[in-house]
């Protein structure tokens, strides 16, 4: 059984980088080949956002979150998304207890620690909005009570990209919700052998055992505050949101809160990488994922094909 190591406290970063190394291993031990979108998750539970993957059925997509649930300790919750979904079935109501003679709130599945949230698009706006307080806030009110849901609260959201038939878009707002969006993708011919080896007598997942804290995210989660963005990098990443805002091929550029999760997002992946400051590579490797599903195309033009061009126009500092 992997030991899980004491929560970190005024440590330097190199030295608070064991654990991440820990929970990446973790990870890469069940999940096959997808070293980079593992990355891309852990950036965004240490820049204390959500994941929006966007891709076919049967990549990962559960298994991944199952796995990240186990890795950390974590309460783990899956909601499959349906049309006749309430916002009560996510949040939680508040039932009568005839014995006590008054009511009592009775959580639902956002209480947790990792939510998964599978087909999203396929949940009524009603019920896609309840997840907004939950997301930003990271509490839940009820008949004018907050319900905090704990700390860390990180939420993957699914949709297949290729089925339209019966779902209901992502709003704006609630796509600005989520820090990264990504892909998973289909595995190679040798890594899609190398599942059928690993899998041949029995799944991974079965046997994952934790190998850090809650209080280690979350002390991980505050370390990742620290590190370093120079005046020149923030003005870097502050053109380039502009630029999404003036494009004549984007109808809806990148929000402020876009611009802060870029600069928290790199802060992120900063620190996964082992350093206490920013480099421009960072921000460039993180702008797709963060930036253009913020962006609404004015044509035909892909907004990933846009922030591409934005890259390469922008003078790096």
């Amino acid at each position: 059984m992997v030991q899980i190591s004491p929560p970190p406290t005024s440590a330097s970063i190199p030295d608070l980088h064991s654990p991440l190394t820990q929970l990446m291993d973790n990870l890469d031990s069940v999940i096959v080949g997808k070293q980079d979108a593992i990355r891309l998750v852990l950036v965004a539970l240490l820049s204390g956002g959500h994941v929006l993957l966007e891709d076919v059925p049967g990549v990962g997509k559960t298994l991944l979150a199952k796995a990240l649930a186990r890795s950390i300790k974590g309460k783990f919750q899956r909601i499959q998304c349906t049309p006749d979904l309430l916002p009560s079935d996510l949040t939680g109501t508040n039932i009568w207890n005839p014995q006590e003679g008054r009511f009592e709130f009775l959580a639902g599945p956002v209480f947790s620690n990792v939510l998964l949230a599978d087909e999203i698009n396929r949940a009524t706006p009603r019920t896609q909005s309840a997840l907004l307080e939950v997301m930003e806030e990271a509490q839940v009110t009820l008949d004018g009570v907050t319900h905090p849901v704990g700390s860390p609260f990180f939420v993957i959201a699914t949709q297949n990209p290729i089925e339209s038939h019966g779902t209901f878009p992502l709003p704006e707002a609630q796509l600005d919700r989520f820090a990264l969006a990504l892909s998973l993708g289909y595995p190679s011919e040798i890594e899609e052998l190398q599942m059928l080896q690993r899998t041949q007598t029995g799944h991974r997942l079965n046997d994952l055992q934790p190998c850090i804290s809650l209080d280690q995210v979350r002390s991980l989660q505050e370390a990742c505050l620290k590190v370093t963005v120079e005046r020149s990098l923030q003005q870097y990443m502050l053109d380039l949101v502009r630029a999404t805002r003036q494009n004549p091929d984007i109808r809806l550029g990148v929000s402020p809160r876009g611009t802060v999760t870029l600069q928290r997002a790199a802060q992120a992946l900063a620190f996964l990488e082992g350093r206490d400051y920013v480099l421009p590579d960072d921000v460039k490797a993180l702008a797709l994922n963060v930036l253009s599903h913020r962006m609404i195309s004015a044509g035909s033009q892909p907004t990933t094909i846009v922030v591409k061009q934005i890259l390469q126009s922008v003078a790096i500092p």
